[in-house]
């Protein structure tokens, strides 16, 4: 088969969620003998081509209008999949949520949305409301779609909420986990109280209040530090939010937090290592990455309580969940894995086994691969 995805995303350029799951998902079914092209808006003048590990990743120019970007990004992204198509056919095109929304469907492809997290599902969680140019597109798109995959059920259900599936076929695949990547390093010792985030730094991944959870346990724990690890995010008017972090708590940042920026996804494994605790706060996910990928190096892992969580943690057995949205609860599950080191070390052992259950690279790749020939 020829599978196509659409997306900026891909760890070569940019971390993210959706980025890190291509690049896993890509190579491992490039490795069972299936083609992958990766199709999305770069940032150059020109086209830029790129093989990553038998993966081909088409990176089109930026868009010349802003004012006309989606119109011309759109026609762009048409053109070559029409021309990709007659050179090589293809058999399924995947997007996320709103990828759909202009692309022009051509007979013989079938046409995917995963749902990676939407406008629409993102919407209660961000306590905003629905732009009406996003929202309409992403209605348009689910239209399009001939079946989608839904990475929890949580996410199947909570999308359903606010957009139809039209009656098409809607079946749920996790993300996979790279355990071999995410494996225990016996050749690290943990640092004493390293506290380890790694995500956007945003308001929905609920880095303010581990920040404040954090600063009330400095009393207790005056060794502690915050290690955060992931891109800054801006406000609609470009203010950055890590700058607002620094401003709102600039004393407790400068005595317990510590942001070293992005990182290549492939040091990730070594900075979870280094931790005594990995705390993922999130206001909303819909799997999320980053907590099984702790999880899978038998890390002490604190989760949200919300949306996914009870389905990737079980609480006091493979991790702690969270109210993402008080300070003081994550405090709680903080201070109770700093001082509780056999439980959080058996709870570590217990994650790994979970993740590679339920996460499972083959597996996971076994049910896409009989997907995607299940539907055309």
């Amino acid at each position: 088969m020829h599978i196509c995805f659409l997306s900026n995303e891909y760890p070569i350029w940019a971390t993210g969620g959706v980025g890190s799951f291509l690049q896993t998902f890509s190579r491992a079914v490039v490795q069972r003998g299936h083609k992958v092209t990766i199709i999305g808006i770069g940032e150059e003048e020109k086209t830029i081509t790129i093989d990553d590990k038998g993966v081909q990743i088409v990176r089109l120019p930026k868009p010349k209008s802003p004012w006309l970007r989606f119109i011309e990004n759109f026609s762009k992204l048409n053109k070559k999949i029409k021309e990709i198509h007659s050179l090589d056919p293809i058999d399924v095109v995947e997007t996320p949520e709103m990828g759909l929304s202009f692309i022009k469907k051509i007979p013989g492809i079938k046409y995917v949305i995963r749902l990676h997290g939407g406008h629409h599902f993102f919407a209660e969680s961000e306590n905003r409301g629905i732009h009406w140019k996003k929202g309409w597109m992403e209605k348009k798109s689910f239209t399009k779609a001939d079946a989608f995959i839904a990475v929890s059920d949580y996410v199947k259900n909570h999308t359903a909420k606010y957009l139809s599936y039209n009656q098409k076929q809607v079946t749920i695949i996790n993300y996979p986990i790279d355990s071999d990547l995410f494996s225990p390093r016996a050749h690290i010792k943990p640092e004493p109280y390293n506290i380890t985030f790694a995500g956007t730094i945003c308001e929905k991944k609920g880095i303010r209040q581990l920040i404040e959870a954090v600063i009330q346990l400095h009393k207790k724990y005056p060794d502690l530090k915050l290690h955060v690890y992931g891109r800054d995010w801006k406000f609609a008017n470009g203010k950055s939010y890590l700058e607002m972090l620094k401003e709102k708590y600039t004393e407790g940042i400068k005595t317990s937090v510590i942001f070293h920026g992005i990182i290549p996804y492939r040091e990730l494994p070594e900075k979870y290592a280094q931790a005594e605790v990995c705390v993922f706060p999130s206001h909303m996910e819909t799997q999320g990455l980053v907590a099984p990928e702790a999880m899978a190096m038998e890390k002490p892992v604190i989760f949200t309580k919300l949306g996914p969580g009870p389905e990737t943690i079980e609480d006091f057995k493979t991790g702690l969940l969270c109210d993402p949205h008080l300070p003081e609860d994550i405090a709680e599950k903080l201070d109770w894995m700093l001082s509780n080191y056999e439980e959080r070390s058996g709870m570590g052992k217990e994650a790994r086994s979970f993740v590679l259950e339920k996460y499972n690279l083959q597996k996971i790749l076994d049910k896409n691969i009989a997907f995607y020939k299940e539907i055309r």
